[in-house]
């Protein structure tokens, strides 16, 4: 009888122990799973906070674009939307826990890749020769070959058509590929759409440590025009055979000087040495109309970026492209 009590207080024992070890695991458990509820309430609540605050400054830059585009039709490097250091500022004080930067950058001085072809799908042999003196530029070392063979695969790959043009590529060349893919025979959406078109290696369009790549100063949007008075200098050099380093650096002295009027297309013409250069007729303009925005949103190490491109006309700002980074 004794033995028995005894074998039956050691189980009671051993069960008050295993319950005891039961409820501390599941109290554990259950403090660990709160405390990561906690933190994923917490980092979704920072998440939409640094969404709302990126999205503010997408917003803003789009009136700042809006209400510039409705007090003149000359756009020039000496506008607010063009100084992203005091958009940022001047956007500070709008937030009590966090902050935005912005950054507006004007497509319209950059090539726009798609009037390379005109609508019956030849050669617009303006933007031709832009886009050959451009990409012959010493910058990123290509001879005059690689350059030409690489404009005819980019018509190809733009054009409508099948058709080979001269030492360019379509489907019969991306089809044999060890990965086949098809020529895609339309205007390109994205730059990194050229990474898929012959000759265009990684390193040409994105650059390296030696070397620029040619994606920022591109553009798949516009109508061919380019804005003289935002370009950046490897676009001025291409506009013309006559244009060397230094009327490059001479022209953006001028355009620097606010004191100098940037608003008729011809002021080059008053730049020294430049009164006898010729530009095609149509290829330039002082208005800009597509704009790509970024607006990050910071709070503590967290932040959340939002990309953009816009249309502004004369009455309304178009989003033609978001995304959240």
């Amino acid at each position: 009888m004794v033995t028995l009590l005894r074998e039956n207080k050691g189980i009671a024992l051993i069960l008050t122990i295993l319950i005891v070890g039961l409820i501390v695991t599941l109290t554990l458990q259950f403090n660990t799973s709160m405390r990561a509820n906690l933190y994923a309430a917490a980092n979704l609540s920072d998440g939409i906070k640094l969404g709302c605050i990126a999205r503010s400054g997408f917003n803003g830059a789009c009136a700042l674009l809006h209400e510039d585009r409705s007090s003149g039709n000359v756009d020039t490097l000496h506008e607010l939307w063009a100084q992203s250091g005091v958009l940022s500022e001047s956007a500070a004080v709008l937030f009590d826990d966090g902050r935005v930067s912005v950054e507006i950058m004007d497509l319209s001085g950059r090539i726009q890749i798609n009037q390379l072809v005109d609508e019956k799908g030849q050669y617009n042999d303006t933007q031709k020769g832009l886009l050959l003196r451009f990409l012959s530029s010493p910058e990123f070392g290509l001879d005059p070959e690689e350059a030409e063979n690489i404009v005819d695969a980019l018509k190809d790959w733009i054009d409508s058509d099948n058709e080979v043009t001269r030492f360019g590529a379509e489907d019969s060349y991306y089809q044999a590929l060890e990965k086949p893919y098809p020529c895609k025979n339309a205007p390109l959406e994205f730059l990194e759409e050229l990474q898929f078109v012959r000759g265009i290696t990684e390193e040409l369009l994105y650059g390296s440590s030696e070397k620029p790549g040619i994606l920022p100063y591109l553009s798949p949007y516009g109508d061919g025009r380019i804005n003289i008075n935002t370009a950046d200098p490897l676009v001025i050099r291409a506009l013309s055979d006559q244009i060397d380093q230094d009327l490059v650096d001479a022209i953006i002295a001028y355009r620097v000087d606010e004191d100098n009027d940037l608003s008729n297309i011809t002021w080059y013409k008053k730049v020294s040495g430049m009164s006898d250069v010729s530009i095609p007729e149509g290829l330039l303009t002082t208005l800009s109309t597509y704009f790509e925005i970024i607006s990050q949103g910071f709070k503590e190490a967290m932040s959340k970026r939002i990309r953009g491109v816009v249309e502004r006309e004369e009455e309304t700002v178009k989003i033609l492209s978001w995304k959240v980074e």
